[in-house]
């Protein structure tokens, strides 16, 4: 009965009316910047978050989750039509999704996407409404030690689930985790890594870092790499599938939702890392798999529905724990904290109307994803026609408006530069920047809990293995490394990143 009670406060929320125009706002923008190639749900909505500072909390982040789950739904449009994935986590979706809009097959293949998504994101919220008041009661007897250690883990996970180098990976987090240390030290007051730069004494600016990384860094690369977009598909017909069709992709669905609901939750999966596993999965068991790769629809149907459970079920770790489990939970994150909502298990209690609400939008925003997206794919299939320098000056101009007006700094707006060109060399050097922001969103957390559990066991570091829960945790982590960098799991890590 409190699960019934809750949500009835959740959909109470919810269905109100400027609640319900933020969700759409955030779908529909989230569904655009998906089809929209180089424009991703990170670099959006760092450049939406100073435009947040006005809105209520609770409007503010069930726009802001709409964003990144209508991101998921829109990539494959894009992906299917022109062989071009807005979104990482369509990447695969193109594989076979292409090969069936060459062959007349366009509209089931968008359907079966859009029916794949909308069953695994209404799956993946009700595991959401499920698990997450357990874990938070749970979380909520977490000390200092327990703290520290899980973000150890976290951070280790974030690692060993990055794409490309482990090396690459592991010197980004790093890069984060000092970055984070910039600013005034608040049990001393000294200050650190400053340069006795004034500007620099409360830290940097994470919306301004943030949209420099993702957002300049990502424009850039598309400029030097901006392609003649040539949509096949003039008009989309035939969104009906055959009963054959439907019966081929309910097993893959059901099969890409359990897998993308349990990867989200790790730090560092999320809809990306599920789409990939999904596939490679359908591809072993299915009884069609010599058709993978020649337009099985089996291929768009398994990471359409892992992306988005695994992007909804990354939203556990960050309402429970306060932990992000991507560069996106990592912004959401950033977004409360501008709103004066400390991250954490006490959001169950002390916030049930932004936590229950954001939960009850997600099945609302899911919905109407479904009735926006079929209807609308004619209008995407002309934006798709839009070249894309002459969208880029009104990107650029945006991120910038977007710094500045955090803290009316023109020094913020030199910040984003300076990291959009950091951005944009680590693309080009192979590094991936995502363990980057996650290292600079955990660095302080993680610095605040291990002093914090030093103080209280007066210097005995001992503290992290007598407690069990935090031993636990950091022989999982000591796992992970362990099993990550044998060199038969390396050598299969880095193969399957780089297909």
């Amino acid at each position: 009965m409190d699960l019934l009670s809750d949500l009835s406060i959740g959909f109470s929320t919810a269905l109100d009316p400027f609640n319900l125009l933020y969700c759409f706002v955030g779908v529909l923008l989230g569904t655009a910047i998906g089809v929209l190639p180089g424009l991703g749900p990170v670099a959006t909505i760092a450049m939406l978050l100073p435009l947040t500072f006005g809105l209520d909390p609770v409007s503010a982040l069930i726009m802001l989750a709409g964003i990144y789950y209508g991101a998921q739904y829109g990539g494959s449009t894009t992906a299917i039509l022109i062989n071009l994935p807005g979104e990482s986590s369509s990447v695969v979706t193109a594989i076979d999704g292409y090969q069936m809009a060459k062959k007349g097959r366009a509209g089931a293949a968008l359907a079966t996407a859009a029916l794949g998504s909308f069953f695994a994101g209404t799956a993946a919220t009700i595991l959401l409404a499920i698990a997450a008041p357990p874990l938070a009661s749970v979380a909520l007897q977490f000390g200092p030690a327990e703290y520290f250690s899980l973000m150890v883990l976290g951070l280790v996970a974030s690692v060993a689930l990055a794409s490309g180098s482990l090396l690459k990976a592991i010197a980004m987090i790093v890069v984060g985790l000092l970055l984070g240390l910039v600013g005034t030290d608040v049990e001393s007051g000294a200050q650190r890594f400053t340069f006795d730069t004034p500007e620099l004494m409360d830290g940097m600016n994470f919306v301004a870092l943030s949209m420099g990384v993702f957002g300049i860094g990502e424009i850039l690369r598309n400029i030097e790499h901006e392609r003649t977009r040539s949509v096949m598909v003039k008009r989309v017909s035939g969104l009906m599938l055959t009963k054959e069709e439907f019966k081929r992709i309910v097993g893959p669905i059901l099969r890409g939702t359990g897998l993308g609901s349990i990867l989200g939750i790790l730090p560092g999966g999320g809809a990306m890392l599920s789409s990939f596993a999904a596939y490679a999965l359908e591809k072993r068991v299915s009884p069609n798999s010599a058709e993978f790769g020649q337009g099985a629809i089996e291929g768009v149907a398994a990471p359409e529905s892992a992306n988005n459970a695994g992007a909804q079920t990354s939203f556990i770790p960050m309402l429970t724990l306060g932990i992000p489990s991507n560069p996106v939970m990592a912004l959401m994150i950033g977004a409360m904290i501008i709103q004066g909502i400390t991250p954490g298990p006490n959001v169950v209690t002390d916030e049930p109307e932004l936590f229950w609400g954001m939960i009850a939008s997600m099945w609302i925003g899911n919905v109407m994803l479904v009735l926006l997206n079929l209807p609308l794919i004619g209008l995407w299939v002309r934006v798709l026609a839009i070249p894309y320098h002459l969208l880029f000056p009104a990107i650029i101009a945006f991120c910038c408006i977007g710094a500045y007006s955090v803290s009316n700094s023109n020094f913020d707006v030199y910040i984003m530069a300076m990291f959009g060109f950091v951005g944009y060399l680590l693309i080009k050097l192979d590094f991936e920047p995502a363990p980057l922001l996650l290292g600079f969103v955990l660095g302080p957390m993680l610095e605040e809990n291990l002093r914090r559990a030093m103080l209280l066991s007066r210097g005995d570091p001992l503290v992290f293995v007598t407690h069990p829960l935090s031993l636990t945790l950091l022989v999982a982590a000591l796992a992970l490394i362990v099993v990550v960098v044998l060199p038969g799991i390396r050598a299969k890590r880095e193969e399957a990143f780089s297909e």
